[in-house]
């Protein structure tokens, strides 16, 4: 009695998982990717002038920090070892 049961329980295993077809699986997950999609609360392009101009800002600071730092530490070695 058994054998049924574990039966049914692998169909509903294999039915969760998905088919095997790529195919399928694919456009599954693009139709969840759309819909996930609709769900974003898209900025408006006030606040993407502000947050690209802050990124920007971020990352010439740590550019020239990074440089700042590079330079010293080879002035510092060329001091050390002449």
């Amino acid at each position: 009695m058994d054998r049924p049961a574990s039966r049914k329980a692998a169909k509903t295993d294999r039915a969760e998982r998905g088919t095997r077809n790529p195919f399928k699986r694919l456009i599954k997950f693009l139709r969840e990717v759309v819909a996930e999609l609709r769900k974003v609360i898209w900025p408006n392009r006030k606040q993407m002038v502000t947050y690209t101009s802050v990124v920007l800002v971020f990352v010439i600071f740590m550019v020239a920090f990074i440089s700042g730092l590079d330079v010293a530490f080879i002035k510092g070695v060329n001091w050390l070892f002449g």
